[in-house]
């Protein structure tokens, strides 16, 4: 990605300034992300560094749940950030805490919960809860799709009772890994969780994403937090990562592009 275009997509944003910051002025911004747009921000994220002159400090965790490493837990317990980027109904809960600006939220992908078997298996009907009740074990994040599923979805297809002895709840990262990388090994039969963080792991077949009708639309988002204190380089970021520009990234990702070419 050259130089010259990345110029183009911030002066388009309106922050081309951040183009000619000399040294002094250059700001380490620190980022709380969580693994769905992960993979996105991984590969634009150094183009905004090269481009901006500004040095992003990542720190990864789940947008919900119960582990000492989601965001929620990490800000509440008094650690700082400048951006959040997480699922988007994660991100008005902290800004009903006052953890983040809520005014600040700028959605940039939406995403789905997909399913997957390990390489070589049978793909099971994602549509039919047969396929569920069939499988010997199933794994789900530990995050917003294995939160639907555990407590929603499960028991709105009458079948919670019948799963629940059969099913794994799998920490993310940082500390641990998709869902997809407990199939490739064999320890779980199918496994769910959002389509970006499934399709990119060796060892599994994508089965498809859980049909229309009981699947939970999650949108991405990136926010401020109440504490941030570089908040010109941290909105230029969100805007980069939701320009239009960015949808090809946002497409091959496993996500799909709220803003049109």
């Amino acid at each position: 990605m050259k130089r010259s275009l990345l110029a183009r997509w911030l002066s388009t944003l309106g922050v081309a300034t951040l183009l000619t910051v000399g040294a002094a002025s250059a700001a380490d911004v620190h980022v709380m992300i969580s693994a769905g747009f992960y993979g996105v921000y991984s590969e634009l994220g150094p183009a905004f560094e090269r481009a901006s002159g500004h040095h992003l400090v990542t720190t990864r965790g789940p947008s919900i749940g119960d582990s000492p490493e989601a965001i929620p837990t990490r800000l509440a317990r008094g650690e700082t950030a400048d951006v959040v980027i997480l699922d988007g109904g994660a991100a008005d809960e902290l800004g009903k805490r006052g953890l983040v600006r809520a005014d600040s939220k700028v959605e940039l992908a939406r995403s789905l919960i997909g399913m997957v078997v390990r390489a070589g298996a049978a793909k099971p009907d994602i549509s039919s809860v047969e396929a569920l009740l069939a499988a010997k074990s199933i794994a789900y994040s530990d995050s917003a799709s294995g939160t639907y599923l555990s407590s929603t979805l499960f028991a709105k297809l009458g079948i919670a009772d019948q799963v629940s002895g059969k099913s794994r709840k799998v920490r993310g990262p940082p500390s641990g890994e998709p869902v997809a990388a407990v199939v490739a090994r064999g320890e779980a039969e199918i496994g769910f969780q959002q389509v970006s963080e499934l399709i990119h792991v060796p060892g599994i077949t994508f089965a498809g994403t859980i049909p229309a009708e009981v699947q939970l639309v999650t949108f991405f988002a990136g926010a401020l937090t109440s504490t941030v204190k570089q908040p010109e380089p941290a909105i230029a970021l969100i805007r980069f990562l939701a320009s239009p520009q960015a949808a090809p990234v946002i497409l091959k990702a496993g996500l799909q592009p709220l803003s049109e070419q």
